[in-house]
């Protein structure tokens, strides 16, 4: 039993020089900063970081006493966020979010963006199709605040007055309850997705059920190209993001599911990073369509016009997001 005592207290002495040598120019850093230290001290923090990653590796691997192993996490740690820590201009990390950072973690999560739009998409279908077959059903699917006399017992001619601008107050005000809906289903999508996925399931069914829902009213008028148009022209960008942060909340409750090889703790707190940085992306999703909603849609009326901007919007992010680029870099974790 002495042996692997003996064999943890050499291994320690043989390094423990750098290890302190390295914990002191932290210390020394987090106290005055890097400028305290000169250039031979700055050179050496990687090298001392490489020396005790090297050593970590070891312990794990051959076992060694715990509190060696927890010690040299907490020194490797720190040393990593000094080493590869931003420390770059506020322009040059902007700057990598938007050329790497949010793309990939869009890309890393194209299976579960698919899920969240064929779910969305199933509750659309559903929701047309109860509402045209029994018009009672479009109030299950709609809240109340959200219709604005839009519903099924509405005349053609207000339908159509709603979507060119023929009452401006009315229309204002429904189209900012309805990027406010969509809005937080977004949020609650993400936020919830630790519940197994089951909740942000849910509410991309329910968002497309009142899609649906509007939809079929305004079919059974012969508003279905107009209303698509007038919807459309942000909804490409708005439903895409909801989509994605569905898609975030999906890898979360997925990691705390079925975290394979690693902790459980760990996997979720891997998804929720690259959750995060894809809802960062997704608020600024949600600006580009407020703007669309509030100045494009009312300010253009032709029905092409609308749908040339709403696919535009489309093809756009889809290019943004996953046409392959040159540097094949892993999404943010």
């Amino acid at each position: 039993m002495p042996a692997p005592i003996l064999k943890s207290q050499r291994f320690r002495q043989e390094r423990e020089a750098d290890w302190s040598q390295l914990d002191r120019l932290l210390r020394r850093i987090d106290k005055e900063g890097p400028a305290a230290l000169d250039d031979r001290q700055l050179l050496s923090i990687p090298v001392l970081y490489r020396s005790a990653l090297s050593a970590l590796s070891v312990a794990r691997a051959t076992s060694l006493d715990h509190q060696l192993v927890e010690y040299l996490e907490s020194l490797c740690a720190r040393a990593y966020f000094f080493v590869y820590g931003a420390r770059s201009h506020p322009l040059e990390r902007i700057r990598q979010f938007f050329l790497t950072d949010w793309p990939n973690a869009a890309r890393a999560l194209w299976r579960e963006t698919a899920a969240a739009g064929l779910l969305m998409l199933l509750g659309t279908v559903i929701s047309y199709v109860m509402v045209l077959h029994d018009a009672d059903w479009f109030y299950a699917f709609v809240p109340g605040a959200m219709t604005g006399g839009r519903d099924p017992t509405a005349t053609t001619a207000f339908l159509r007055s709603t979507l060119y601008g023929g009452q401006h107050e009315a229309l204002s005000l429904f189209a900012a309850f309805l990027f406010t809906h969509n809005a937080q289903i977004a949020i609650f999508a993400f936020a919830l997705g630790f519940v197994f996925c089951l909740p942000s399931g849910f509410l991309m069914i329910y968002n497309g059920c009142s899609l649906g829902a509007l939809f079929a009213v305004f079919v059974e008028k012969g508003l279905g190209f107009q209303l698509g148009g007038w919807l459309f022209i942000h909804g490409t960008t708005e439903l895409f993001a909801v989509t994605l942060a569905g898609a975030a909340g999906f890898r979360v409750g997925w990691a705390l599911a079925f975290p394979g090889e690693r902790a459980r703790a760990e996997a979720v707190g891997a998804a929720g990073r690259q959750g995060a940085i894809l809802m960062f992306g997704v608020v600024i999703m949600l600006f580009v369509a407020g703007l669309l909603e509030g100045l494009g849609r009312q300010l253009i009326v032709n029905d092409w016009a609308r749908y040339a901007i709403a696919a535009t919007m489309i093809v756009a992010w889809s290019a943004y997001f996953y046409w392959p680029r040159r540097e094949a870099s892993d999404a943010a974790v």
